[in-house]
Order: structure tokens, then C-alpha cells, then sequence
């Protein structure tokens, strides 16, 4: 299977046990573009029936895309914490993962 494919039917199949919390760590990563939009719009689905999603991502253009509230760690030390629009304005936040012209 594609590793797109093998990264969803992981999320089916956790989410088979009817979570109310689902845990996902870095659920983008060694995805191309394409696999990666797949998986946002899965997890966009899953959060949409109820299910609280608790992700642990880098691709920061994912978690700003379908997160309600972010929680932003550099080194272990908490950086940030709000809405996409808070944790985006933040300097340290854009310094550690946005890049210093983001």
C-alpha cells in the first residue's frame, strides 16, 4: 500500500474502538503534498463527528489549517498557546517554526 493509504487506515483503524479522544503523532510526516491534504481533510472529518483530536504535527500549514486552539512547544518549553491567529502572531512561535519572514 501507499504510505498515504497505510497513515489512513491507521486513523480507521484506531478509530474503530469509537474514541472520544484521539491521539495523533506527526500523522504528515514522510507524506508528499497530495497524501498530506488527504490526511488534513480525515482529520478534518474525524474532529467534525465529535471526536477531540489531540495532534502532535511539524507541518505547521496543517496544524494552523485545522486546529481550533494550538498548543506550541520549543525544546520541552511552552512557547505559545491560543487560535491559529494568536499562536501565527506570536514572534517566538514565527522565529522557531514559521521561518522570520513568515
Amino acid at each position: 500500500m501507499p504510505y498515504g493509504a497505510l497513515k489512513r487506515l491507521e486513523i480507521a483503524r484506531a478509530l474503530a474502538a469509537r474514541p472520544r479522544l484521539l491521539l495523533l503523532d506527526e500523522p504528515a510526516a514522510g507524506l508528499n503534498a497530495t497524501e498530506s491534504r488527504e490526511i488534513d481533510e480525515v482529520i478534518k472529518k474525524v474532529a467534525a463527528t465529535g471526536v477531540t483530536v489531540v495532534l502532535v504535527e511539524h507541518d505547521m500549514k496543517m496544524v494552523m489549517g485545522i486546529s481550533d486552539h494550538i498548543l506550541v512547544l520549543n525544546y520541552g518549553r511552552k512557547l505559545a498557546e491560543g487560535t491559529p491567529s494568536e499562536v501565527r502572531a506570536n514572534p517566538e512561535v514565527v522565529a522557531a517554526y514559521l521561518g522570520a519572514h513568515a
